[in-house]
């Protein structure tokens, strides 16, 4: 549903007005002019009214992203100093979204979900007689609680009208947010290591 015009305020206004002589409906009068200034607020009211609609769906957040952001929690030590709009809205929406977990699957959702590209996690098995074979990585150790988040290509961001504000840099390149939210979420004895492009 779009929102009315002042056009559309001013004829409801002019279709309460009482009948008579005082009254005429004729567009270029002083009464019609009073009339379409009138309907200017209402208007204006109208269209806030439906932009606030669009601010219900983070994603779409401008106005009240800040109090989305107080909502969830944000910024918090994964923040950096700086973040574009959508890097904002992309944090809010992430926290949102986030269901918790420790699964190898969990890790690769969240990371594709931060990346924005499909994501996979690779787990070191460690070495074992009978079930590794010659020539198959020794990991033991460390190796056991370590594993790796493989992301397609590294993230490049760009400007994007209606999403970007002024001031903000038309390409950025990295993902701190992802290694951050992954190494705070990760089980405190693991070993994540990050591996771009491929």
């Amino acid at each position: 549903m779009q929102p009315y015009s002042a056009d559309d305020y001013a004829s409801q206004l002019a279709a309460l007005l009482p009948q008579g002589a005082a009254w005429p409906r004729e567009a270029d009068t002083v009464l019609a002019a009073l009339l379409s200034a009138l309907a200017s607020e209402p208007a204006r009211v109208d269209s806030t009214v439906h932009e606030l609609l669009a601010e219900l769906d983070p994603p779409q957040a401008y106005q009240l992203l800040s109090r989305w952001e107080i909502m969830c929690g944000l910024p918090d030590k994964c923040s950096q100093t700086g973040e574009t709009i959508s890097q904002r809205r992309e944090a809010v929406v992430a926290k949102l979204a986030a269901q918790g977990g420790q699964t190898p699957e969990y890790f690769a959702d969240l990371a594709t979900m931060l990346c924005g590209a499909v994501c996979t996690v690779q787990e070191y098995r460690p070495f074992r007689v009978g079930k590794s074979r010659v020539g198959d990585a020794l990991t033991n150790g460390p190796w056991v609680h370590a594993f790796a988040v493989k992301t397609p290509s590294v993230p490049i961001r760009g400007f994007r009208v209606g999403q970007s504000a002024a001031g903000e840099p038309l390409r950025s390149w990295g993902n701190e947010r992802l290694e951050c939210t992954i190494r705070r979420l990760a089980p405190a004895h693991a070993i994540v290591i990050f591996s771009y492009g491929g």
